[in-house]
């Protein structure tokens, strides 16, 4: 939900034409952009600021790890919430089953106690167990990285039986996940792919202007056709067969981050009153160049172009088809 300072509803008047010129002009410009590869550095406001300089001390343990890739394990696992548990005993924001804590937890803050519970101990030693784990098969072929994390999925025998990540499609799809929302926490080191679904996220969001904001809405009949901000953007995007999840905070770990001055069409762009801290982001739009994106605002106002760049503005996203594949569907509750 946006914040009052949006433009008013007369910028649902701005023409499809204008909106054209916005799209071209932005793709022009950004013409030879491409992905340099990535980096290990933290995207910022990615993680909470509570957990980040224990992230960023930490994914620097063993060379199998970096701060990005911790940071997708937690998420993945938890969401970042320390009072996570799952039905099979799961406990905290590393989500270690209490067999495993009591063999691998470490007193991460020196305070004198092992508490699963507490991220200052869960953290750390979530990295401690990722580099036990890839000492046990560091003398594998492949990905160190790789087998490291199908260690910790099948064990680190069947990663040494197979000689890498086993034929198992459950320990193949969890490396994958890790792996692909890790980008979504490192800091690019270069530009960022533009979106090949982009144009046509942007024309069902285009055809959508005028109508009214429903909080909760997803555009479904029940819902009159009426959507929120999160609602609208997992519409647009499913439309072009990726599936977003539902709210906005998790729709911002669907792919990398280009900086506000690399956006192009179809990127997702957030806003949040926590600038410092992703899981506090409370609205979304679809940014269609120019400094303008297609939105809805809030209750009592209609889907419409408003300006990206208020006080509010946390940054953006570049939504791939592997990345909002690897956002988790459902969390453990607390």
């Amino acid at each position: 939900m946006r914040k009052a300072w949006l433009l008013g509803g007369g910028a649902v008047g701005m023409s499809l034409g204008f909106l054209a010129l916005l799209v071209v002009g932005t793709y022009t410009a950004a013409a030879g952009i491409r992905n340099n590869g990535g980096a290990v550095a933290l995207v910022k406001g990615a993680v909470p600021a509570l957990y980040q300089p224990l992230v960023e001390k930490w994914g620097t343990l063993c060379p199998a790890i970096n701060p990005a890739l911790l940071a997708a394990q937690l998420y993945q696992e938890s969401g970042w919430n320390p009072k996570a548990q799952s039905p099979a005993e799961a406990q905290g924001i590393a989500q270690f089953i209490p067999g495993t804590w009591s063999a691998h937890g470490v007193d991460g803050d020196g305070d004198g106690d092992r508490d699963v519970w507490d991220p200052a101990d869960a953290i750390p030693s979530a990295a401690s167990y990722d580099c036990k784990l890839a000492g046990y098969v560091k003398k594998v072929p492949g990905d160190p990285t790789d087998n490291m994390l199908a260690a910790y999925n099948a064990g680190a025998y069947a990663v040494i039986k197979y000689g890498g990540v086993p034929p198992y499609r459950e320990t193949q799809n969890y490396v994958k996940i890790i792996r692909t929302l890790e980008k979504s926490f490192a800091r690019p080191v270069g530009r960022v792919q533009p979106s090949r679904q982009a144009a046509g996220a942007i024309y069902f969001a285009q055809q959508k202007l005028g109508t009214k904001y429903l909080w909760g809405g997803n555009g479904t009949p029940e819902h009159g056709g009426r959507f929120d901000c999160s609602g609208l953007t997992q519409a647009a995007y499913r439309t072009v067969g990726i599936e977003l999840p539902r709210v906005a905070n998790d729709q911002y770990n669907a792919g990398p981050h280009p900086s506000r001055d690399e956006l192009l069409p179809g990127d997702l762009v957030f806003f949040s009153d926590d600038l410092a801290n992703s899981r506090a982001i409370r609205h979304v739009g679809l940014y269609v160049g120019g400094g303008y994106m297609i939105n809805a605002p809030y209750t009592g106002a209609v889907i419409r172009f408003d300006k990206i760049d208020t006080p509010d503005y946390f940054g953006a996203t570049r939504v791939t088809k592997d990345g909002a594949a690897a956002l988790p569907t459902a969390r453990p509750t607390g």
